[in-house]
């Protein structure tokens, strides 16, 4: 497995003014991410994993410095590049590794055949097929948003912001059709991601002004899996 590379990960919620705000002033400081479309954005959509215990719900409720998530993530809707991921939190620094799936592999995941990832010189596969045997983990939800990307190659600076912030409630396919994903946060409400490794320039912290903002510590994982429970009566 390639060496963890930490990095700095704050959030925010933050209105539409206050996005209209930031997003006019970084769009003379920053360039648009290489991966979004003519409109500056690009579709996202996840299905998280958790395991017997819902570990990585729980420990991240409980406050745990310390933590980890499993995912499946695709683009724009499609599958011509599709990964099965792992996000790392240590302390105030997250990490995340990823390897490649084909539709095939997804299928036969999502078919309950995990002996797909039973791949020994991939370690990532070997992990996550370790967990599945052991713990249960099994795909709990659907996460899905628009972002707009900006980067800043000093400090290797990457701020997103994350809209229209659905879940699929029972649903797991993220290729479903039919799937029809449902607001999971106050349609005001967008959230800006700030990722950076040592430092973020000065002068985009000027116009970012985070001292203002209202950082928020609650995931997207966590927020969907909170809508889905408080309004189906699921339990966890």
């Amino acid at each position: 497995m390639s060496k963890i590379k930490f990095r700095h990960e704050l959030k925010f919620f933050i209105n539409h003014l206050q996005y209209f705000t930031i997003r006019q002033r970084l769009r003379n400081l920053m360039l648009p991410d290489e991966h979004a479309g003519p409109t500056g954005e690009y579709h996202i959509r996840s299905l998280y994993f958790d395991d017997i215990s819902n570990s990585a719900l729980h420990d991240k409720l409980g406050g745990y410095r310390d933590r980890k998530k499993y995912r499946i993530r695709i683009y724009n809707g499609k599958d011509k590049v599709i990964h099965f991921e792992k996000k790392l939190k240590r302390m105030d620094y997250i990490a995340k590794l990823k390897a490649p799936l084909t539709r095939e592999m997804y299928n036969r995941i999502m078919a309950g055949d995990y002996e797909v990832l039973n791949v020994p010189d991939k370690p990532l596969f070997m992990e996550i097929y370790n967990e599945m045997h052991d713990n249960l983990l099994r795909p709990k939800v659907i996460v899905d948003y628009v972002r707009e990307p900006y980067v800043c190659h000093n400090g290797n600076v990457r701020i997103t912001f994350d809209k229209d912030l659905r879940t699929g409630l029972h649903a797991v396919d993220i290729f479903d059709p039919e799937l029809a994903p449902v607001k999971a946060i106050d349609e005001d409400l967008i959230i800006l991601e700030v990722k950076y490794d040592e430092y973020i320039p000065g002068h985009i912290q000027t116009v970012l002004q985070l001292e203002g903002l209202n950082r928020q510590s609650a995931s997207k994982y966590v927020i969907c899996r909170k809508f889905l429970k408080y309004n189906s009566w699921e339990d966890y």
